[in-house]
């Protein structure tokens, strides 16, 4: 296991060649032995990213990025929208756990971007919703709409967290995972 932290140059790296990997993958085969399991139990974990996810069952970062126990940092949320939960989960693994890189990874097909732009919901729903429509403002195409909501959310980590113009290594960029081929397309 990985004892230490990853820049974020390393940390991108190593999510594209992970996701190449699934391309062609028929199972993950990251890391989720006994043995990983003690070790992360014993030594504590040393993910090499934070990823920000859709709560959708078919985006499943440790499989998208055949990633194991202990390697990535997963916040998942519908419509991968950012509130004060997700500012202090984050908050937690960049400055208490060591990542150096924060990925918000918004994805086709997302079931909470489109009651954003054709359903008016009401209940809880309605605040994930809210956060959604500040995003895509009157943008009708709905994979525009996703990509707007991911660049949305990046910025609000960016402001929230005051990672502007900092030297601290930290980078944040935004993506999106093509749920037809499995492909992640980075922004940044």
């Amino acid at each position: 296991m990985q004892k230490e932290n990853l820049s974020a140059s390393e940390a991108l790296k190593k999510l594209k060649e992970g996701n190449q990997r699934y391309l062609s993958a028929a199972a993950n085969p990251g890391d989720i032995s006994s043995q990983i399991r003690q070790d992360t139990c014993e030594n504590g974990q040393f993910p090499y990213a934070v990823i920000i996810a859709c709560s959708d069952s078919r985006v499943i970062p440790e499989s998208i990025f055949t990633a194991g126990i202990g390697e990535l940092f997963v916040i998942r949320v519908a419509g991968n929208v950012i509130g004060t939960h997700q500012l202090g989960s984050i908050e937690y693994a960049t400055k208490h756990v060591g990542c150096e890189l924060v990925v918000v990874l918004g994805h086709t097909h997302c079931g909470a971007v489109d009651a954003a732009l054709h359903h008016n919901p009401d209940g809880y729903i309605k605040n994930i919703t809210d956060e959604i429509q500040k995003a895509i403002g009157e943008e009708k195409d709905e994979f525009r709409a996703s990509c707007l909501n991911v660049k949305r959310s990046v910025s609000v980590i960016k402001e929230n967290l005051c990672i502007e113009g900092t030297d601290s290594g930290l980078q944040v960029c935004g993506a999106m995972y093509h749920i037809d081929s499995g492909s992640v397309e980075f922004f940044d």
